[in-house]
């Protein structure tokens, strides 16, 4: 007998009891009972990352494990598994994987696909090959496009059934991997585009349409462009469904994967540099070193580091100099999107979050924190504060049909086009740091967004930047315009 928890096109048939929630590293993870297997699905919902679980006669294969491993030792410890083998479906540019942390602590070897290099791959499969895992077996098929080293996982269960896809980038539900992602290549995301558009006809759309796909991300991960909600799919539906899988010629595939195709934020290439990397630091090491708590006097002499402020609220105040981006958001993203790794890191929290703050920031390479501080430390010790002005909608309603100043819309071109304020200009938040000087800093800066929270990270980083006249809309656009 099978239970599957099985997401298609958001529609959830979910089973409460094969449901997990593990506070400590924010993982929610369900089940798989398959003939011959046990699966796992471990979604980390601040990358929107899927990292998984296979197990066969108390053998144990981790696919693409983030750099925090210690849930998957314990997973296969609490299952009397050993860790046999860790499959990466190429090398990640959004996070940090912890595949070298799992080989020192397990002694698990390291199998990627063809066309991979580093120096701590165990075991490179070709094409087409089988791994024995007890009773099932795993088929690699290697499918470039997303990376040139690429590579699906095709679980064939004990009766030699073809059961599930493990997708990697390669496939997402309703999307598929971005192609501009090659590192140092002299290949164009045009000519990625084009090897994409070969994977996804010759290796995935002839599988059976009741393979399982589980893929590598879900809805909110930039390495996809708009990669659909739920957690798992069948191969069938998504041929149905799945605009990349629908027929037509390579030039209109190429077409569509690349238009619109935001600029990849600038941790990617970093960190995918990190992950071919065999010196890689420990998580566990990082956080006996960052955990700890730092006076205002301490941050003062540090004045060179960049302040990150976590908190969901600014109302209070911030820290000169400081960056807000709030722990509620896509966190990691948008601190990754933003600010260099090349500098020493204090991060301003709320109390009880500061061990998910570090975890958050290391698991996509921040790896030189100082420290934590609290925001009422500072301010009790009488330092010097910057006030937000924050707006409520009307008030910000008023000032966008009077052209006072200038309006800022801080959303993405996607967002733009269906609708926007009268006399704003788009300065998408990605791309604000590099186009400062285009705004006048004689005049009144007026910044709204979709929900409030990006606006309010534009005017910590406008602040920064030495801009005086700063003031954002608390609620965002659709509640701005509401009547």
């Amino acid at each position: 007998m099978i239970k599957i928890v099985q997401v298609c096109g958001g529609m959830r048939l979910f089973n409460q009891k094969l449901y997990k929630y593990s506070k400590s590293v924010q993982l929610k993870s369900s089940e798989t009972f398959g003939e011959g297997f046990y699966s796992q699905q471990l979604f980390t919902s601040c990358l929107a990352e899927y990292a998984y679980y296979i197990e066969s006669n108390k053998e144990a294969i981790i696919i693409d494990p983030l750099r925090d491993i210690q849930p998957y030792i314990d997973l296969a410890k609490e299952r009397g598994a050993t860790i046999k083998y860790v499959l990466l479906t190429h090398f990640h540019a959004d996070f940090v994987a912890g595949h070298v942390s799992l080989k020192n602590q397990t002694g698990a070897q390291i199998i990627m696909g063809p066309n991979a290099e580093a120096p701590f791959i165990n075991k490179i499969m070709k094409d087409g090959e089988m791994l024995n895992l007890g009773q099932i077996k795993v088929q690699a098929l290697h499918t470039p496009g997303h990376t040139q080293e690429s590579t699906c996982f095709l679980l064939h269960d004990k009766t030699g059934k073809k059961h599930s896809l493990f997708s990697g980038d390669t496939l997402f539900l309703g999307e598929v991997g971005r192609p501009d992602l090659a590192v140092k290549t002299d290949l164009s995301q045009y000519d990625l585009a084009i090897m994409l558009f070969k994977s996804l006809r010759e290796k995935l759309m002839p599988l059976p349409d009741d393979v399982i796909v589980f893929p590598g991300h879900g809805q909110g991960s930039a390495c996809g462009k708009n990669i659909s909600s739920g957690y798992s799919c069948t191969m069938g539906n998504q041929k149905k469904n799945n605009y990349a899988l629908q027929p037509m010629d390579y030039e209109t595939f190429v077409g569509e994967v690349v238009r619109d195709l935001p600029k990849p934020p600038q941790y990617f290439f970093y960190n995918a540099g990190l992950n071919k990397n065999i010196f890689t630091s420990d998580l566990i090491e990082i956080l006996k070193k960052s955990n700890r708590k730092l006076s205002p006097q301490d941050a003062k002499l540090k004045n060179t580091a960049q302040i990150i402020d976590s908190r969901n609220s600014i109302s209070e105040g911030f820290i000169p100099g400081s960056i807000n981006v709030p722990l509620q958001i896509p966190f990691a993203h948008w601190v990754g999107t933003l600010l260099p790794h090349n500098k020493e890191v204090i991060i301003v929290c709320e109390k009880g979050t500061e061990e998910q703050t570090i975890m958050r920031l290391s698991r996509i390479g921040y790896d030189n924190i100082l420290g934590y501080m609290y925001f009422e430390d500072w301010q009790q010790a009488g330092e010097n504060i910057n006030k937000p002005t924050e707006l409520e909608k009307q008030d910000f309603l008023k000032i966008s049909q009077q052209g006072q100043g200038q309006i800022i819309d801080v959303r993405s071109m996607e967002e733009w086009r269906k609708g926007k304020l009268d006399n704003a200009k788009l300065f998408p938040l990605n791309e604000l740091q590099s186009n400062v000087e285009k705004l006048n800093r004689d005049q009144q800066i007026n910044i709204y967004c979709g929900t409030g929270q990006r606006a309010k990270i534009a005017h910590t980083l406008l602040v920064a930047n030495g801009f005086k006249n700063v003031q954002y809309c608390k609620v965002g656009y659709d509640e701005i315009i509401k009547p």
